[in-house]
């Protein structure tokens, strides 16, 4: 008869299949949970998902109509989040359950979707360099504030993230065709300049004679058009034109060189700032692990050219190279790996000990850099203090100014009758005087004929001090709330004031 393992194995094998999986979970989701509003590059995504729940097929409701932003983006990832967190959003509006709850939902979603394809590369790091790797590239994933916390933030960059995991994982598995057809997917949807990590793999696997070419061109045409034809025909509908949405964006980054209008930096700067601050202990083992272990340099090298054709664009930002990290995290777990293993040896014990010294800093950083943004949405806890301040039935309108709206505030953070919100623009500050807006929420300390009610302090900056902690931050006003002078009612409630 076949033996049966006894339940501490079975208890055992489960926890080794998901135990590290559960780590990560738990980080990005006490991120999502700590910090759950978003901000202006997030605003397409998250309003979408919230007028896909809340107003279904109403499409002359939705947000895009009246705020269509600077490029038209894919509603196929607010499709498929939505989809997925709509059962629990049922069961939240039944019970009168604030939206804002139904923000938390999605993204929590979201990131589940971006860990579970990064499970997938996680059991492939494993197959390919074993258990020990597998467990420095949670480690180091873990210590770093910037992916987890991205993860359930609402990008194009984050839905194309999870593909692009999914296609670390073929690639190594050995499913080069599958690889080359789930980037893609990601560059035809979500964010077109995936090409440029499409084009190295593609010629690497070309070089290696891992695919024909005739392959490869059958796949990935094929998949090209599917994909194209799914998009135009969704996006067509929701933008009331025809368009495919990345064919857009491209022409205005590339061919327009239009990005650069929202600020520029050096050729250097991936290297020299963003991947540094995002990776810390990582970035200086990910250069080692390709010296001390030649396995991952046919995998490093096609994404650290990535990187470098990147760097081309004058508009820079971390969330366009995001894609690297986890293959650069890959490589740094080897060479994590060959330093534990080595730790006994004579010169090694001294590196392995730096190592953990930095696996500390490390964590330090990243614990200051939550902080930093825990404080970066003060216009989301503005709009929360302002709903917990008033509790009438009476009628009240809110004006919302573009600063406000970018640093946190969604159509998820609104509330139902008797509140009413405006975000009309261009109002001049002598303008609202005329106006009968009950409520202000903007960047200035005073208005005619309002009242200045309560701030909301803000991250500024990181500034060093002789004491422990040696990093404090330091905050200051952002947004402040102004009450209608001619409204006796709000005159009468308690205000902490401005200072």
């Amino acid at each position: 008869m076949p033996r049966t393992k006894p339940a501490t194995a079975r208890n055992g094998g489960w926890l080794a299949g998901w135990g590290w999986d559960l780590l990560l979970g738990s980080i990005a989701a006490f991120y999502a949970v700590m910090a759950p509003y978003t901000k202006v590059e997030e605003s397409f995504n998250v309003q979408a998902m919230h007028d896909i729940l809340y107003h279904t097929y109403h499409i002359e409701k939705y947000d895009h109509l009246e705020f269509p932003g600077v490029v038209p983006r894919t509603f196929i990832g607010a499709f498929v989040i939505s989809i997925l967190s709509s059962p629990a959003v049922f069961v939240m509006r039944l019970l009168d359950v604030p939206k804002f709850y139904s923000l938390v939902t999605v993204r929590l979603l979201l990131s589940c979707v971006t860990l579970l394809s990064l499970r997938l590369l996680r059991v492939q790091v494993k197959k390919k360099f074993g258990h020990q790797a597998e467990v420095f590239f949670v480690l180091l994933t873990a210590i770093q504030f910037h992916l987890l916390f991205y993860s359930s933030r609402p990008l194009p960059n984050i839905f194309a993230l999870a593909l692009v995991n999914l296609a670390y994982s073929l690639w190594f598995k050995g499913s080069n065709l599958c690889t080359l057809q789930a980037l893609i997917v990601a560059g035809v949807v979500f964010r077109c300049d995936i090409i440029l990590l499409l084009g190295p793999i593609g010629l690497t696997l070309l070089l290696s004679r891992s695919v024909s070419l005739l392959e490869a061109v059958k796949y990935c045409v094929s998949t090209a058009l599917i994909c194209i034809g799914v998009t135009v025909l969704i996006d067509s509908i929701m933008w009331r034109r025809i368009l495919w949405p990345e064919f857009e964006v491209l022409w205005f980054n590339s061919v327009l060189n239009r990005s650069s209008e929202w600020g520029t930096h050096s050729i250097h700067w991936y290297f020299t700032s963003a991947l540094p601050r995002s990776m810390l202990v990582a970035y200086p083992l990910c250069m080692v692990g390709v010296l001390l272990d030649r396995r991952i340099v046919p995998y490093m090298l096609p994404v650290f050219l990535f990187v470098v054709l990147y760097s081309k664009l004058p508009h820079k930002e971390l969330r366009f190279i995001i894609g690297s990290i986890p293959m650069f995290n890959v490589s740094a777990s080897l060479a994590a790996s060959r330093l534990y293993n080595n730790r006994k040896k004579a010169g090694w014990n001294l590196l392995y000990i730096l190592m953990l010294g930095a696996f500390l800093v490390s964590l330090g950083y990243s614990a200051v850099t939550f902080m930093a943004s825990y404080n970066n949405y003060p216009g989301g806890y503005a709009l929360k203090a302002l709903h917990e301040a008033d509790s009438s039935v009476k009628e009240k309108m809110v004006h919302i100014d573009a600063f406000t709206a970018m640093s946190g505030v969604s159509r998820f953070c609104e509330n139902e009758y008797p509140w009413r919100y405006s975000k009309e623009e261009e109002i001049s500050i002598e303008e609202f005087q005329e106006r009968n807006f009950t409520y202000l929420l903007n960047e200035h300390h005073s208005i005619s004929g309002y009242k200045c009610l309560f701030t909301v302090d803000g991250f500024s900056r990181v500034k060093l001090q002789p004491r422990i902690p040696p990093l404090s931050l330091v905050k200051e006003p952002k947004v402040f709330a102004h009450g209608n002078m001619r409204d006796p009612d709000i005159l009468s409630l308690n205000w902490p004031g401005c200072p």
